[in-house]
């Protein structure tokens, strides 16, 4: 299953940053963007929304340098449009894939596209490794872990059942009997032309 795959790679994204723990830490895809297309895309992907995940924490610091919180909050708001643009890559790379698929007359479009669902599925990954973190965390009381523990179990049960409908969506395409379509995310605010503040209007 493809989700098999993900999930796995993932897990090996989120361990191998959480080795230095520090968000400006050198970046390096092991694999291969010619003859591992998708697995490539994959750990780009995790990648941006793991650094992402510790931008968020950071800023939060209710002692933050607030020159230091505009910087980051700019790495935020790039971090993001890498995130976006990282989805479209990998909805590009499925729309390659089954390009020569003839949908069925009866094929419906689904409320998201696969990559979309994938993005959820990268988030949530980050989730369950984090929750299980608080569950064992030194110095947590017993009442915190078990809340915890909770909270992981739900998370386990809600990645089962995105990989189950990620992985159903897949075949549904392979068969014809969904298709989908890549709808550029057309933000406005990063479009010198789109938002008002970036054309010089008060």
């Amino acid at each position: 299953m493809f989700t098999e795959k993900a999930n796995t790679i993932f897990k090996e994204v989120i361990e191998m940053y959480h080795v230095i723990d520090r968000v400006d830490q050198d970046f390096f895809n092991p694999y291969d963007s010619k003859s591992q297309v998708i697995e490539h895309l994959l750990y780009r992907k995790c990648w941006i929304d793991t650094v992402q995940w510790h931008y968020e924490d950071i800023i939060r610091d209710p002692e933050i340098d607030p020159v230091a919180a505009l910087t980051l909050k700019r790495k935020i708001d790039a971090s993001n449009q890498d995130r976006t643009d990282m989805v479209e890559y990998i909805d590009s790379y499925f729309l390659e894939k089954y390009k020569d698929i003839i949908p069925t007359p009866e094929a419906t479009i689904n409320t998201e596209s696969p990559a979309w669902g994938i993005d959820r599925l990268s988030i949530l990954a980050l989730k369950v490794y984090h929750m299980h973190e608080e569950t064992i965390r030194e110095g947590a009381s017993d009442s915190h872990k078990s809340i915890c523990q909770k909270k992981y179990d739900v998370l386990l049960e809600q990645r089962t059942d995105l990989s189950t409908a990620i992985d159903t969506l897949l075949e549904d395409i392979e068969s014809g009997d969904k298709y989908m379509k890549v709808y550029k995310q057309m933000k406005m605010y990063n479009d010198d032309e789109l938002n008002p503040v970036l054309r010089g209007e008060k």
